[in-house]
């Protein structure tokens, strides 16, 4: 991929209550790692951690500090938020966008500080932000992980519902044809599709689809109009699972509402996930 961009990093959940998101996402079946705090920031985390990329819970711990608009989020509603963009060298992607007319800012350091039982350690992570005009109805960033080893403990990485890694999100749009251009500069004609009003983006192993209202619909008759944000909102996040059996009992066990459709899919609604709808698939 162009910009040494690999793939999703991670994605982003706004939530409003930290703690309380914490307990219903391991009610879904998640290890969650021990809360961080963003140092210089107002904002606090709790991460599912899979081998290649990962799901942050992030709220606001002191309103007072820096929350990088996350307040405003909030205010609408809870849910997916946006999208990490995945890179082993932040500056030169940081440089490579730029030259491409991309306008990114410069790359700048984040850590996060978590208290593990025998130490306080720091994750540290160099960022680099990107305008809206270059992902549209995609909230983003590009990430790249200094201190790798810290936030993925192999123990953080099993999941009792058997969830082993993401395979793509899903995003409501009001044109996503309108999008085709902004996409086809950040990640190259060949890695955007479109079908019909369908528009799907190729971010190395990670897919992103942006549809229609009626066309996400279609797509996902499991979820309700009601269920479906405004445009433009990133609705559903699709995990792979080692074992649909085995996700299935889970849920089932811990009493979470969810669709099966035989062996090819599992919908858990959104009211179960702090308003993430999220769909399991075979690994």
């Amino acid at each position: 991929m162009p910009h040494g961009i690999s793939g999703i990093d991670h994605v982003l959940v706004g939530v409003r209550d930290l703690d309380q998101a914490s307990l219903a996402w391991e009610r879904l079946g998640f290890t969650l790692t021990p809360r961080g705090r963003h140092i210089g920031w107002g904002t606090a985390n709790a991460c599912i951690m899979f081998e290649r990329d990962f799901v942050e819970l992030i709220g606001i711990a002191d309103a007072r500090e820096f929350t990088n608009n996350l307040e405003s989020f909030l205010e609408r509603r809870q849910g997916l938020m946006g999208v990490a963009w995945a890179s082993a060298d932040s500056v030169a992607s940081a440089a490579s966008l730029k030259a491409a007319g991309l306008e990114p800012s410069e790359p700048r350091e984040l850590g996060r500080q978590m208290e593990l039982p025998q130490e306080s350690v720091v994750a540290r992570f160099k960022l680099v932000h990107l305008p809206e005009a270059a992902t549209p109805a995609i909230p983003s960033f590009v990430c790249q992980h200094l201190t790798p080893g810290i936030i993925r403990q192999p123990a953080w990485l099993k999941h009792a519902n058997g969830a082993v890694g993401l395979k793509g999100i899903t995003i409501v749009a009001e044109d996503p044809p309108a999008l085709n251009h902004a996409y086809d500069r950040l990640f190259g004609a060949h890695n955007v599709t479109r079908t019909d009003n369908v528009l799907t983006l190729h971010a190395g192993r990670h897919a992103l689809v942006l549809a229609t209202r009626d066309d996400l619909s279609a797509l996902q008759p499991d979820l309700s109009e009601d269920e479906i944000p405004p445009a433009p909102a990133i609705v559903l996040m699709t995990l792979l699972s080692e074992d649909l059996d085995r996700t299935a009992d889970h849920l089932t066990r811990w009493q979470v509402e969810h669709e099966q459709h035989g062996r090819l899919s599992i919908i858990v609604p959104p009211d179960m996930a702090t308003g993430v709808a999220i769909e399991f698939v075979a690994a």
